[in-house]
This record gives C-alpha cells, sequence and structure tokens, in this order.
C-alpha cells in the first residue's frame, strides 16, 4: 500500500461522510418533535390527573363538613376553598331520598383548565328521622 492510500484509507476510518452526517440529522428532526411531543402530551395528561385527584380530596372534605355540622339543610349551597385553593368551587345540593328519614346530599367541585369546565361530583347519605323512626 502507498502512503497516499494509507492517508485515503485512515481518513475514512476516523470520520463520516456527510451523506451520514445528513441522515442522522434526518433522523433527529424526525424523531425529536415527536418525542418532544409525546413528553408534553404526558405531563399534561399529569396535570389534569392531580387536579382532578384534589378536586376529588376537596369535594370528600366539603360533603364530610357539611354532614358533620347539618349545613346541608338549606337547599342549595355555593362557595369557594379560599385563597388556599382558588381555582376550584363548590356546589351542594341536598333532596330528598326515596326513604323520608335519609337525604341525599351531593356536593360537586367545580374547576377551569384551559378555558373547558372541569366538575368532580360526590353523594352520601344522610340519616336525619328520629331515633325511633
Amino acid at each position: 500500500m502507498t502512503a497516499a492510500s494509507r492517508i485515503l484509507a485512515g481518513r475514512r476510518a476516523g470520520g463520516f461522510t456527510i451523506i451520514e452526517v445528513l441522515a442522522a440529522l434526518m433522523l433527529v428532526a424526525i424523531i425529536l418533535p415527536a418525542a418532544v411531543h409525546g413528553t408534553l402530551l404526558c405531563m399534561d395528561t399529569a396535570a389534569h390527573a392531580s387536579m382532578q385527584a384534589r378536586a376529588a380530596s376537596l369535594a370528600q372534605a366539603k360533603l364530610s363538613e357539611l354532614a358533620a355540622t347539618g349545613q346541608f339543610e338549606e337547599a342549595m349551597l355555593t362557595g369557594d376553598f379560599g385563597e388556599q385553593w382558588p381555582e376550584f368551587e363548590w356546589m351542594a345540593i341536598a333532596e330528598p331520598w326515596e326513604d323520608a328519614r335519609l337525604v341525599q346530599l351531593d356536593v360537586a367541585v367545580v374547576w377551569i383548565r384551559r378555558g373547558r369546565e372541569y366538575d368532580v361530583m360526590m353523594s352520601t347519605l344522610i340519616y336525619d328521622g328520629a331515633a325511633g323512626e
């Protein structure tokens, strides 16, 4: 092998051709946007699930509070959760149930995310009759 052919062989073994570099860049250009979109979609889904879980927790707490204090006697109640959870609002409705001694208490927690309204509703039955009935 001559000196010139050894130099050319050494250059080929140590680097990439322009075609290989362009092919790699094209592959990255195709895969990267899809990977970023998938990651953003996963993060958005996780944020929505977190909001839903928080709303369910707040609904359960409000339902327990209204049942324990007897405030559900009014036809319809509304409110918010103060400065701690400003994005959430609640609404409670008490209605008589099939058995006259029971009252169905529904609490809905509502929030707006990305211009769309979401809600979580929890219900319970509360005994409102006399003990001897």
